[in-house]
């Protein structure tokens, strides 16, 4: 199942009960989300959504991407809607 929201897109592979993540922002990504990292990644960005500067991400370790509270807070949405989807 094709999923794009505001901050990240990719596919969700009900079989696996795993979220294959294909973007974020603007970057292109191959990463595959189990549901205890999801919910890692979702936990870690509430408790951090008020900071005033924001957050960075990497990907692959190298590249750095920045989110701003907006985004942070469109990222959690992102990440909620995921949720969902596992069983």
């Amino acid at each position: 199942m094709k999923l794009n929201g505001s901050i990240i897109s990719g596919d969700f592979d009900q079989l696996n009960n795993e979220f294959m993540l294909e973007k974020v922002k603007h970057f292109s990504t191959e990463s595959t989300l189990k549901e205890t990292q999801l919910n890692n990644l979702y936990d870690f960005l509430y408790k951090n959504k008020d900071e005033a500067d924001g957050l960075v991400l990497t990907l692959y370790d190298q590249m750095l991407i920045r989110l701003n509270q907006y985004e942070i807070n469109q990222f959690i949405q992102d990440l909620n809607d995921i949720r969902s989807l596992y069983q």
